[in-house]
């Protein structure tokens, strides 16, 4: 099983909210908050199988991560340094 269905089947009660086409970069979920948590690098991975880094990177911070999408908004852990 993926993680993202380990989390869905464990936590089945629970309104979850995902980034579509990144479930590769689900890293965990935050049980206090009840959101998905997700790695910058894998995203950025992901993103750049489509375009330059430069670009994949301008997209996430514009687009993705800079999104709120209400209480339930993933978390971005920054794992690129």
């Amino acid at each position: 099983m993926t993680m993202l269905e380990n989390i869905l089947e464990y936590y089945s009660d629970e309104e979850i909210l995902k980034a579509e086409g990144f479930d590769e970069a689900i890293l965990g979920y935050d049980e206090l908050s009840g959101r998905l948590i997700y790695s910058v690098q894998k995203c950025l991975d992901i993103l750049v199988e489509d375009m330059s880094y430069e670009d994949a990177l301008e997209y996430f911070s514009f687009n993705i991560s800079g999104a709120y999408v209400g209480e339930k908004t993933p978390i971005w852990c920054v794992d690129n340094f």
